[in-house]
């Protein structure tokens, strides 16, 4: 079956118009849940007398429970179905934020942060294999950049919601406790409308036509086959693989100044500002708000020039350089801040040319196992950064510290990605 060049480019948009703004929207849900914790902390830490490593343990143990499903989610959006998993994921993880609201003791925090995980694995992984279902290779990159826009978007419209929230004193409930319950259980809502939003394939898009159909499922199927033909890896063969191994490491690095960036930002912000709770969120917002134009160049360029691996490495070590610059001590904070923000201009421009790397080279299996086991140690970084921050500042580490302990881990980041060997001809540079 063939498209002539104007119906193959609208179909691509008519593709890209359902499938990316539910996912965007998922993801949303997702990273606003994980990550407001953060923002929760501002009042959540003298309410509850929790100590800045208790609170790294809480924040990073999310990923330990995450770790649990990180493969299997990944083969059964594979084998079984996106929509019903995803469905099953957001009512879960909804219902265990907002019990976040009545935490009382570190160990009760670690126990909901622990189960919200468990809840949430599977998603990302499963996101990105569920691309592989519905965008060609060339497009790949592009997608998971609009996809992958939802976290710097969650954060910046999170950071002065959840400002909001925390001054809210309804039913004698402290804000705190309110952001958890109107931040999570949208997300147990969203999962029952998934059930009838989502597409699993194109073989089951009704909003396709039957040409339509048959066009993107023949050109996909084809793409499978060509990388059977030039080697058949299996599930063991994949996760042996040296590049599986060095994404594995890299994404590890990376991930560990970027998730604990992420989460700690507020904390660092009224710390070198010396400002108001409402002022540090305002500041991070505007942080998280840069991310934007970064991860949406990232995905496009990726795409136009098929440098996929250099793109994804550009990002890592300019957020490293960036990041470094705004720790140096004695800066006035409006330089400090100018360095921050263009450290979030940059720091969500590598996931969309990183994650299209393991999918161009492995078969369908393969590359789900294997994005899954990358992403298990891309967990395994977000409890290790946040715990060592918290660690870091209740020994009396400073800021200055605690943002060059970050820089680093993305500049190593850079440096082991850069090993990968990927192949020019398909499409990914290097």
């Amino acid at each position: 079956m063939t498209l002539d060049a104007a119906a193959a480019s609208a179909l691509s948009r008519k593709v890209s118009w359902r499938i990316l703004p539910l996912a965007i929207v998922m993801y949303l849900a997702a990273f606003l849940d994980r990550a407001n914790v953060g923002f929760a902390k501002l009042r959540m830490k003298d309410d509850l007398g929790f100590s800045e490593e208790v609170f790294g343990i809480g924040i990073g143990v999310f990923f330990i429970g995450y770790l649990i499903l990180e493969i299997p989610g990944a083969l059964l959006v594979e084998r079984w179905s996106a929509r019903k998993w995803f469905a099953r994921i957001l009512f879960t993880w909804g219902l265990i934020s907002a019990c976040t609201a009545f935490v009382e003791t570190p160990r009760e925090f670690y126990t909901v942060r622990f189960l919200l995980g468990v809840a949430e694995a599977g998603f990302f992984p499963g996101i990105v294999v569920y691309f592989t279902h519905w965008f060609p290779m060339r497009e790949r990159a592009r997608a998971m950049s609009g996809f992958i826009v939802a976290v710097p978007l969650s954060l910046a419209l999170g950071a002065p919601l959840s400002g909001l929230l925390l001054d809210v004193t309804w039913l004698g409930w402290k804000g705190w406790q309110w952001l958890f319950v109107a931040e999570g259980l949208p997300a147990a809502a969203l999962g029952i409308a998934v059930l009838f939003l989502l597409t699993d394939r194109p073989r089951d898009a009704k909003w396709l036509t039957p040409a339509e159909r048959d066009y993107l499922e023949e050109k996909l199927a084809a793409e499978a086959r060509a990388k059977e033909s030039a080697k058949r890896f299996t599930i063991g063969e994949a996760l042996r693989s040296r590049n599986v191994r060095l994404l594995a490491l890299g994404i590890f690095a990376t991930n560990t100044g970027g998730y604990a960036l992420s989460f700690w930002m507020p904390t660092t912000v009224k710390s070198l500002s010396g400002g108001s709770d409402a002022s540090a969120l305002m500041y991070s917002g505007i942080f998280y708000f840069c991310g934007l134009a970064g991860v949406l160049y990232s995905g496009f360029a990726a795409d136009r020039t098929g440098n996929r691996k250099w793109t994804c490495i550009a990002g890592q070590v300019s957020t490293g350089v960036f990041l470094a610059m705004s720790a140096i001590p004695g800066q006035p904070f409006w330089l400090v801040m100018a360095w921050l923000l263009l450290t979030g201009l940059v720091a969500h421009s590598w996931p969309p040319p990183f994650w299209a790397l393991p999918t161009a080279t492995l078969t369908e299996s393969a590359a789900a196992a294997s994005i899954g086991f990358i992403n298990i140690f891309a967990n395994l970084a977000g409890y290790f950064g946040n715990h060592m921050i918290g660690w870091i500042r209740d020994h009396g580490g400073t800021d200055s510290a605690c943002l060059f302990f970050l820089a680093s881990w993305y500049l190593i980041g850079g440096a082991i990605v850069s090993l990968v060997r990927v192949n020019p001809d398909r499409g990914s540079g290097g």
